[in-house]
């Protein structure tokens, strides 16, 4: 396999990428958010940028710069053209490091990726725990406000999400869901373990409704994948990992973890999904005033200011495409998303890499209830699987003049 130089291909590089993806949220606001691993790829850019090359597409990848390119054309239509152009600079920004990102990841092996995750991982949820009791501590353990943020805390109608090294805990959720997959498909060693322990702990404690049926979803679909009674060490694994997080809460954050949950569930009927169903109403009205081309590219926020007086996101990937781009924008996504599908099935990672097919399921399990329309760790997930196929394909082609074989085929991938 060609490589793009020596500094593409130092070992460490990957892990330093993945963690600095998890670390977005300690950026530098210069017009835009200057987040620490695109300052990465601006680096290896100049430093290899003799030997930089771009890397064939895959299909899915063919299917994303279609969805872009369709999704910012509807800024001609916008009656708010600086918000078009805002969100066409960003994602200029958020393609050019995806890139990068894919460049550094194929010209790495998978056990490197893999261990990349698992540390990159652990790091990731250790740090948010400690943040969390830091935020614990700065409220002497007195949960009550509403919005009130300290360290990795977030008091929430007087429930203490976590949101760790991040700013939202269902973000959280949506970044952990890679290390969640990951960690549940490879829990054999202690390290696995433990980081599987970490995970549950951390998205339980962020009391994200959505959190707790992606995590519970991708545990079936794994079993569903695999025959059950050889799971059984998986199973008892998260069983220990579920009652070890339970004594976490109870006894070192003094949080009744299952009555807070209780809690939050039977919220729901109350509080229409913390507001979202009257913002996927005005969604859908406003796509339905404008059916071909929507709004305008991430236009609907400055409608929601002018006619509501907030400026909240539409919390659902496929609506906002839907009031922002109409039905131009949606096909673009779908048709970006279904060639994802497409390839995973096609090259069968549901058996070769299981997390990266359980983590694409729970990552669009999650846009029904988050805007990310571009997000640092859904380009991540992407570039991590094309990696995969581009070194996949290339070993098929290297070996296309040998006798077939199914141990040749695993052994590529």
């Amino acid at each position: 396999m060609k490589t793009v130089g020596a500094s593409y291909s130092y070992r460490g590089l990957p892990f330093v990428l993945i963690l600095l993806v998890t670390l977005a949220n300690y950026h530098l606001y210069i017009g835009f958010a200057l987040k620490p691993y695109m300052v990465l790829s601006i680096a290896v850019m100049l430093i290899g940028f003799g030997a930089f090359r771009f890397y064939r597409l895959q299909l899915f990848e063919g299917g994303m710069l279609l969805f872009y390119f369709l999704y910012v054309s509807t800024g001609i239509f916008a009656m708010y053209p600086a918000s078009s152009i805002r969100i066409m600079i960003g994602i200029f920004i958020y393609i050019t490091c995806y890139f990068v990102m894919k460049a550094i990841l194929v010209n790495t092996t998978r056990e490197v990726i893999h261990k990349s995750l698992a540390y990159a991982g652990i790091l990731f949820n250790l740090g948010s725990l400690f943040l969390y009791f830091l935020g614990l501590k700065k409220v002497g353990f007195v949960l009550s406000g509403d919005r009130v943020y300290h360290y990795g805390l977030m008091l929430d109608s007087n429930y203490p999400r976590l949101i760790g090294l991040l700013q939202d805990p269902n973000f959280f959720v949506f970044y952990n869901t890679i290390f969640f997959a990951y960690f549940l498909t490879n829990a054999k060693s202690w390290v696995n373990k433990a980081g599987l322990l970490l995970t549950v702990t951390t998205n339980l404690l962020t009391f994200s409704r959505g959190g707790l049926l992606v995590m519970i979803f991708l545990l079936l679909v794994y079993l569903a994948l695999n025959n059950p009674l050889r799971q059984l060490k998986t199973m008892l694994g998260l069983g220990v990992a579920f009652v070890i997080s339970l004594y976490i809460s109870v006894v070192y954050f003094k949080l009744d973890i299952i009555g807070v949950l209780q809690s939050r569930i039977e919220d729901f009927s109350q509080d229409g999904g913390s507001g979202r169903i009257e913002l996927w109403e005005r969604a859908w009205e406003y796509f339905a005033d404008n059916p071909l081309t929507g709004l305008g590219a991430y236009n609907f926020a400055d409608y929601n200011r002018l006619e509501f007086n907030d400026d909240l996101t539409v919390h659902n990937t496929f609506l906002d495409i839907l009031a922002d781009a109409g039905l131009i924008g949606i096909f673009g996504y779908l048709l970006f998303l279904g060639l994802l599908l497409f390839q995973l099935f096609q090259y069968r990672i549901y058996r070769h890499e299981p997390y990266l097919f359980l983590t694409f399921l729970g990552l669009v399990m999650q846009m029904g209830f988050l805007t990310v329309i571009i997000n640092d760790m859904f380009f991540l997930y992407v570039a991590i699987l094309s990696a995969y196929l581009f070194r996949y394909q290339e070993s098929l082609r290297a070996a296309s003049d040998e006798p077939y074989s199914v141990e040749r085929e695993e052994e590529a991938v």
